[in-house]
């Protein structure tokens, strides 16, 4: 069985754009390091927004627009979005803070299962662990882990405290 690796909504925006961090900015290399040594398949995740975005629910809770589809914001981070294409990886758009998609496409492309999932990527405190909730309700027996040292929250504070909510959920920290 083969492990993958997800990797979370490594744009722009969440990088140095609308919602950047100089925490999320220091996690770059790692991420880009992680994809080029990981043994396994990579799959991407894209945050994705429409231009009616201040009209949603995470408009108004989040009344900043970001990775509106179609502008650079919402493009993956050039050196991995070159890793990606190298590899032929998948990119699964998603319009909401945890991939809907993301159960289906496993099944779908891994019937015989995975060995493990590890997540990176951003926003700890947010889409990662979304992410990993939905991957561990889905596939409860799943192996599923968080590079802790590849990932970045909204603050530190919350990057910490969304890692130790995962780790009470059976979700691996490195």
């Amino acid at each position: 069985m083969k492990s993958l690796l997800l990797v979370i909504d490594m744009q722009n925006d969440f990088i140095d754009g609308a919602l950047g961090t100089k925490e999320a900015q220091a996690i770059v290399p790692a991420v880009i390091k992680r994809v080029q040594e990981f043994d396994g398949d990579v799959l991407y995740t894209r945050d994705t927004h429409f231009e009616e975005y201040m009209n949603t629910q995470e408009g108004k809770n989040l009344p900043v627009p970001h990775c509106i589809k179609g502008t650079k914001g919402w493009e993956i981070q050039a050196d991995l979005d070159k890793l990606r294409q190298e590899k032929s990886a998948v990119v699964l758009d998603k319009l909401t803070f945890g991939s809907k998609e993301l159960p289906g496409y496993l099944e779908e492309h891994y019937p015989e299962g995975l060995a493990s999932v590890e997540l990176v990527g951003l926003c700890t405190d947010i889409c990662v662990i979304s992410n990993a909730m939905l991957l561990k309700a889905f596939f409860p027996e799943l192996p599923v882990s968080v590079n802790a040292s590849c990932c970045g929250g909204v603050t530190p504070e919350s990057h910490e405290n969304a890692l130790k909510a995962m780790k009470m959920c059976q979700i691996a920290i490195k």
